[in-house]
């Protein structure tokens, strides 16, 4: 397990870990020499990247979604690999099928990130091995949210203080998923599946304002920045090849937000 240390690296070590199986979780301390060990590596799944701070760090972002996995890729015997992209990948496109053509603007700052993620997906998918395979993932939300993106963020200042602002329009909107479905899916995949590349979410964009709904559902005043933007809104993520194999994905609010 490779980024055992982050959010979603860690649920995935724990769960494999209540299930019994043997999990050779890989922090980024021992992440050097693990990569030096010649022994057999089974199946690796790749959560290392960076999230928000990819904007202010351009060299560590092409270095954690592209050359670290193209180090691994080079490591003998490894057959079988999940790398985790992102749902992002899409914001210029209308299309959010897994095949569809994907646009990027180089010169624009927050297209770096898509670029290195897509970067590290054709290493994967124009590699022969069948069991190398990606995984674009929409927003995440579960317990322990980390405070470096907007969820995060906006979790924490509610339940440090009782009350939350948003600084987005409330028009904007993109794709969630719970934790819980995230990890359950990663492992499903890494195990046993048909395709290569899945988007991995529910399908189902939640406005800035229903998230603002679930949080004063739970007693938490949330109030709007002044802004004059229309909100921005994401292309509504293909799901039909991931429910084709595993279902309908549970509700990401329906659980309590801490």
């Amino acid at each position: 397990m490779l980024g055992a240390g982050g959010w979603v690296g860690g649920a995935v070590v724990s769960e494999l870990r209540k299930r019994g199986r043997h999990v050779h979780a890989i922090y980024r301390s021992t992440l050097n020499s693990w990569l030096s060990e010649s022994d057999d590596p089974g199946g690796v799944i790749y959560t290392i990247g960076l999230t928000a701070d990819f904007r202010n760090k351009p060299l560590e972002t092409i270095e954690a979604h592209v050359s670290l996995l193209s180090r691994v890729l080079q490591r003998p015997r490894v057959d079988t690999l999940i790398y985790l992209s992102s749902s992002r990948v899409y914001t210029r496109s209308t299309n959010t099928q897994e095949t569809a053509a994907l646009p990027c603007l180089s010169q624009d700052p927050s297209d770096l990130y898509n670029l290195s993620k897509l970067t590290g997906e054709a290493l994967i998918l124009q590699d022969p091995r069948p069991g190398l395979k990606v995984v674009r993932l929409s927003n995440v939300v579960g317990l322990g949210q980390p405070k470096t993106n907007f969820l995060g963020c906006l979790l924490d200042e509610a339940r440090s203080t009782g009350q939350a602002r948003i600084l987005q329009s409330p028009k904007t909107a993109k794709d969630y998923i719970a934790l819980s479905d995230a990890v359950r899916i990663l492992i499903a995949l890494a195990d046993e599946s048909k395709e290569r590349i899945y988007n991995l979410g529910t399908g189902k964009n939640r406005s800035h304002l229903e998230i603002a709904t679930w949080l004063e559902s739970h007693g938490i005043f949330v109030s709007f920045s002044e802004s004059k933007e229309n909100g921005i809104t994401f292309p509504a993520l293909n799901v039909e090849r991931l429910t084709s194999e595993y279902g309908e994905l549970g509700d990401p609010f329906a659980q309590k937000p801490f």
